[in-house]
């Protein structure tokens, strides 16, 4: 027999290559993943993320249902992103019927989508910390994050899988103290972001760990089909919201959060920028929203999606969703197709973290925000 081929290593030959599993119930992981880590000692050769714990079947349960029934499984997928998940589903149903939304209820899609948005990286945020070893951002993160799950438990009864937005506008009116408690939020969290920066951003040992660690170029970012702000972080200027306008966001005024770096620590800053942005919009929609009017458009009692393909998309947490529907005229879809975000992001994860340490898989990989049930679906 001939005797096998070596399989050369980049590191010297006094160590052994060997592999270890990060999760798929570990802390880092942010949910139910695997990664398989091929290692030189504490150098990283190597990872492959193994997926599949928490897979629902919800695309071919979208196919199961009427558009009114699958909008609550929508908001299971990135379960921070909830309101423009339902946005995004209620945009290609709409979109099938042929449906005008109200105004009022364009608006409100809007700032409930952007008050979602600061929640998320509100959480984002303090986990990253405590991914690093920090446990009061964690404290500091979630103090500030119940304001804004207060107010959408006052508007639609949930904090977390909200089904608030629906095919045709939205599921009910806000209630009476919405505008006095969103912009009592707004004045509140607008000097924290400030607060966030000198616990955080100024930790000298914050930056030595992200700064220059896990660099993702803007040309492989774009091969991957990597979106939000961990291609924005790259200098990639795509937003959907502003390359791909829906909603009022045309009428409203902000600016993409960019960086140039591409590392661990850009995709930091780049979320607390958006944080900054979010505020300017919600305050925006708040003062051009109309004061009343209806918040949901008339639609059939069976709503039959009519035959054709239907695409729509929307800027989540975490980057591009959407939604590729096809219908034959029956009340049940005939395909559901769903793009997430944290699946294209995750395949890049790998190609980055080369020749960098164990623990600089927790840091790099923190940045990227993943939610799991997002990518298996």
């Amino acid at each position: 027999m001939n005797a096998p081929v070596p399989v050369e290593s980049p590191v010297a030959d006094t160590y052994q290559d060997y592999f270890i599993n990060m999760g798929p119930q570990h802390p880092s992981t942010h949910g139910v993943l695997r990664l398989v880590v091929k290692l030189a000692g504490e150098t990283v050769l190597g990872v492959s993320p193994h997926m599949g714990y928490v897979h629902r079947g919800i695309e071919k349960m979208g196919e199961a249902q009427t558009a009114m029934q699958f909008t609550h499984l929508t908001s299971r997928l990135d379960y921070l992103s909830a309101h423009m998940n339902n946005w995004a589903w209620a945009m290609v149903v709409e979109q099938a019927l042929g449906v005008q939304v109200p105004e009022r209820a364009e608006y409100l899609r809007v700032i409930m989508s952007e008050l979602t948005r600061i929640s998320s990286h509100q959480l984002w945020w303090g986990v990253f910390g405590m991914d690093l070893g920090a446990f009061t951002p964690f404290l500091y993160a979630f103090r500030d994050r119940e304001k804004v799950n207060d107010i959408f438990e006052k508007t639609c009864g949930t904090r977390l899988t909200m089904n608030y937005i629906v095919p045709g506008g939205v599921m009910e009116d806000a209630d009476a103290d919405f505008e006095k408690d969103t912009r009592a939020f707004l004045e509140y969290f607008k000097p924290l972001i400030e607060e966030y920066e000198q616990l955080l951003s100024g930790n000298i040992i914050v930056q030595e760990r992200t700064k220059g660690v896990a660099v993702l170029p803007p040309e492989l970012a774009k091969s991957y089909g990597v979106t939000g702000p961990t291609l924005r972080a790259s200098g990639v200027d795509y937003d959907v919201r502003k390359n791909h306008p829906y909603g009022v966001y045309p009428r409203l005024s902000f600016q993409t959060a960019l960086a140039t770096e591409g590392d661990s620590w850009a995709r930091y800053k780049v979320r607390l920028e958006e944080m900054r942005q979010s505020i300017k919009i919600i305050s925006q929609a708040l003062d051009q929203m109309p004061k009343s009017g209806p918040v949901r458009a008339k639609l059939p009692a069976v709503l039959r999606i009519p035959p054709g393909r239907y695409l729509s998309r929307v800027e989540t947490a975490r980057g591009e969703l959407a939604i590729f529907l096809v219908g034959d005229g029956k009340p049940l879809p005939y395909r559901v197709k769903i793009r997430s975000p944290n699946f294209s992001n995750l395949s890049a994860f790998p190609a980055i973290i080369k020749g960098w340490r164990v623990a600089d898989i927790v840091t790099a990989m923190s940045t990227f925000d993943l939610v799991i049930p997002d990518i298996d679906r």
